[in-house]
C-alpha cells in the first residue's frame, strides 16, 4: 500500500484523478453518487465509509492541504469509490451525474487555519461557491459542513441555532469563523434564489480514530502527551468548557440531515459538557500515564464555553448521540497507541 500511495502522490496533478484509486467507478446505474470534498480528512473519510455502506458510489475530492491519504488507503480497489486530487477553490468539473454533495473541505483546527489563513478564507468562500455551483448544475442536494465556531465566544449557553454568535471578525480565529459564516450565507442564498436543495450542519467538537496526532486540537494533543509521558498543556486555568462527540455519532447525524427536508442550520454534537481540566484528568486516568498538567496563557478569542443545544436535531432528525464519552475516548486512545508518529511526538 505504501508503494501505491507513493506512486499516487507522484502521478497526481491539480484537477486530475488519482488513477490508482479507481479512476473509473463501476457502472451500476442503480446506485446514487455522492461527492465528498475534503474526502481524505478525518470527518470526510468516515463519512465516505458510511456512504459506501449505504450503497452510494462516492467521489472524494481533496488537495491534501490537511488531509491524509492513509485515511482512504483502505478504499483502493473499491469499484464504488473514485478520488480526484483538486483544490475546490478552482472550478469543479465532474462528468458523472451527482445526487448528493457534502462540502467538507477546509482546514479545521486552530494550528491549520492560523498557518493557512488565506486558503481557509478561500475554501469557505470560493470553495463553497464552486460546490454550490456543482450542486446547481447537477441538480444535486448539497450539505455544508459548518461549525460551532459560528457562535464565536458565545454569550448564550448552551448554543441554539437561532443564536447569531459573538465573533471577532479581525481576530486570528476570524479567518475560520467568518469563512464558515459566509459559507452559511451563500448556501442559504443559493437555496432561496436558485432553489438548490441545501442543508447546513454546525459541527461541535468531535473525536475518534483518524484524527491527526499533531493537529493542535485538545483530544489528540492530550492523548499524545499522555502516551509519551509529557505534561498535558492546558491553556488558561482549564475552566473553559467543551463537549465531545464521538465520530460515528456525528456522521450518523450528518447523514440523517442529508436525507431530511430541513434547510436551516442544525447543531450536531454531544451536549455532555466538561471543563478542559476535567478532560485532562480523564485522559490521565484512562491512559494510566504519570504525566502532570502544565498551564499556559489562553490564546486570543478562545471560547470560554461550548455546548450544543440539540433540541432541533432531536425533533427534526430523531438524532442524539449514543456512544458514551468513556467508550469513545478509549477507542481513540487505542488508535493513537499504534500511531506511527507517536514515537516522535513532542507537544510544544
Amino acid at each position: 500500500m505504501e508503494k501505491i500511495f507513493e506512486k499516487l502522490k507522484g502521478n497526481s496533478r491539480q484537477g486530475q484523478e488519482l488513477p490508482l484509486i479507481n479512476d473509473v467507478m463501476g457502472e451500476n446505474a442503480d446506485k446514487k453518487t455522492a461527492v465528498v470534498t475534503g474526502g481524505s480528512g478525518f470527518l470526510g473519510s468516515h463519512l465516505t465509509d458510511l456512504l459506501l455502506s449505504k450503497g452510494y458510489k462516492v467521489i472524494g475530492i481533496d488537495n491534501f492541504i490537511t488531509g491524509n491519504d492513509a485515511n482512504i488507503a483502505h478504499l483502493a480497489g473499491n469499484p464504488d469509490y473514485k478520488f480526484v486530487r483538486h483544490d475546490v477553490t478552482n472550478y469543479i468539473y465532474l462528468k458523472e451525474d451527482v445526487d448528493l454533495i457534502f462540502h467538507f473541505a477546509s482546514p479545521a483546527s486552530p494550528i491549520d487555519y492560523l498557518e493557512h489563513p488565506i486558503p481557509t478564507l478561500k475554501v469557505g468562500a470560493l470553495g463553497t461557491h464552486n460546490a454550490l455551483g456543482l450542486a446547481k448544475a447537477k441538480k444535486a442536494t448539497i450539505l455544508l459542513a459548518s461549525t460551532s465556531e459560528c457562535y464565536g465566544d458565545p454569550l448564550v449557553h448552551p448554543q441554539r441555532e437561532d443564536y447569531w454568535g459573538n465573533v471577532n471578525p479581525i481576530g486570528p480565529r476570524g479567518v475560520y469563523d467568518e469563512a464558515k459564516r459566509f459559507a452559511e450565507a451563500i448556501t442559504m442564498a443559493y437555496h432561496r434564489f436558485h432553489g438548490v436543495d441545501t442543508k447546513i450542519v454546525r459541527i461541535f467538537n468531535t473525536f475518534g480514530p483518524r484524527m491527526r496526532l499533531r493537529d493542535g486540537r485538545v483530544v489528540p494533543a492530550f492523548i499524545g502527551q499522555a502516551l509519551t509521558g509529557t505534561p498535558l498543556s492546558i491553556f488558561g486555568d482549564g475552566s473553559q468548557t467543551r463537549s465531545f462527540c464521538y465520530v460515528s455519532d456525528l456522521i450518523d447525524g450528518i447523514y440523517r440531515l442529508s436525507q431530511s427536508n430541513f434547510h436551516e442550520p442544525v447543531n450536531i454534537g454531544n451536549p455532555g459538557e466538561m471543563t478542559i481540566k476535567q478532560f485532562a484528568e480523564k485522559i490521565i486516568e484512562f491512559t494510566g500515564t504519570e504525566s502532570q498538567i502544565s498551564y499556559h496563557p489562553l490564546p486570543v478569542d478562545d471560547p470560554k464555553v461550548r455546548q450544543p443545544d440539540i433540541s432541533r436535531a432531536k425533533a427534526v432528525l430523531g438524532w442524539e448521540p449514543k456512544v458514551s464519552f468513556e467508550e469513545g475516548i478509549q477507542k481513540t486512545i487505542e488508535f493513537f497507541r499504534g500511531h506511527p508518529d507517536l514515537a516522535t511526538f513532542v507537544k510544544k
